[in-house]
Formats: structure tokens, C-alpha cells, sequence
């Protein structure tokens, strides 16, 4: 898996090294609302956690651009079991390649795929700890939509949902039961 992390990565920041007429590199960190949607999750809520990393914007023209981002995701959900609060912390590196069309000065509408590396996958509540990174799959695919609104000075916002579309049990039991990370993303953001 760390190959492929990072031949990934390489190939991404190659690529933008050798096509790009005008890049612009920044940082940019914000709030998740993440949950897990799909079969038997109705008493789930979501968890409040945190993304941070890296991106590139890329200008193809005045109005198109494509940013592709290096992420590390804090996702999961948070449930109680008999009285007992659990949070379940499923965090990733993701890479999001977003294209990204300038409808007005400064304001973009963003969608792109979204590739993640799973870190960890731990169930916390009541003074336990449980790992259950060996019945999740070690690979998410989504894909993301949002809007984004970047000043001259580089400070830039955005907000994006990020659609999981795999299965990410790997368990005994993941024929017959499908679940999908859901996140919803708020950040901050600067290029330099």
C-alpha cells in the first residue's frame, strides 16, 4: 500500500511539473462532519474531526483549473451502545484531484475523484479501545463536489462533501453488508 502511495503521489506532482504553464502550491486544514451511510447505520451520527495537507492548482485557462490535493482525513462516526458513547475514528490519506471552474472573480464550483489510503480504524468509548483495521478495506473510492472562493492574497475557502462510493468493510461479513464514508468539509486554506 505504501507504494502505491506513493508512485501515486509522484506521478501526481510530476505530472504538474511538466504540463503546468502557471501552479501555485499551498496548505489547507478544516472541520469534518464525517458518518457512515449504507446498510444498518440509521443510529449513527457523525463524527467531528479535522483534514489538513497539501494542494496544487494547476491553471489550465482564465476559468478551468485543476487542484490536485495531498490529505490526511480524520472520518468514522459516533454511536452509543448501551449508554456507552462510541466514536469510530476511520482516518485516511486522501488525494483528490478536484477540477475547478471560476464562475465568477474568485468563486469556483469544484467536483473530481477521490482515491483514500486507510491510516486506521479504531472503536473508542467507555476507557476501550477496539482496532477493527483488518475487516476495513484498505482503499476508498468517492468522489467530491463543492464550491470554493479564493482572494488575490491566496487565503482561500471552501466547502465540499465528499461521496464515498466502495464498500469499506473487508470482514466475513462484507458481502452482506455495504457501507460508505460520507463527509462533509469545511476549510481554510493558502497559496503561497
Amino acid at each position: 500500500m505504501k507504494k502505491s502511495f506513493l508512485i501515486i503521489a509522484i506521478i501526481v506532482f510530476g505530472f504538474i511539473n511538466l504540463t503546468a504553464q502557471d501552479v501555485a502550491f499551498g496548505a489547507k486544514a478544516g472541520l469534518n462532519l464525517a458518518t457512515i451511510t449504507g446498510d444498518e447505520t440509521d443510529g449513527l451520527d457523525s463524527r467531528t474531526a479535522f483534514h489538513l495537507g497539501v494542494v496544487a492548482e494547476i491553471s489550465v485557462s482564465e476559468k478551468f483549473s485543476v487542484q490536485p490535493e495531498l490529505l490526511y482525513s480524520a472520518q468514522g462516526a459516533s454511536d452509543s451502545f448501551e449508554g456507552i458513547d462510541v466514536d469510530l475514528k476511520i482516518d485516511y490519506i486522501n488525494l483528490p484531484v478536484m477540477a475547478k471552474f471560476y464562475v465568477a472573480e474568485g468563486f469556483s464550483l469544484e467536483a473530481g475523484p477521490r482515491v483514500g489510503f486507510l491510516l486506521s480504524a479504531k472503536g473508542e468509548g467507555g476507557g476501550e479501545s477496539i482496532d477493527f483495521k483488518d475487516e476495513t478495506k484498505g482503499i476508498d473510492f468517492g468522489v467530491n463536489l463543492g464550491v470554493g472562493y479564493k482572494l488575490e492574497s491566496g487565503l482561500n475557502f471552501g466547502a465540499r462533501y465528499n461521496l464515498g462510493l466502495s464498500n469499506i468493510n473487508d470482514g466475513e461479513d462484507s458481502d452482506d453488508f455495504k457501507n460508505q464514508n460520507s463527509v462533509f468539509q469545511l476549510s481554510v486554506g493558502y497559496f503561497f
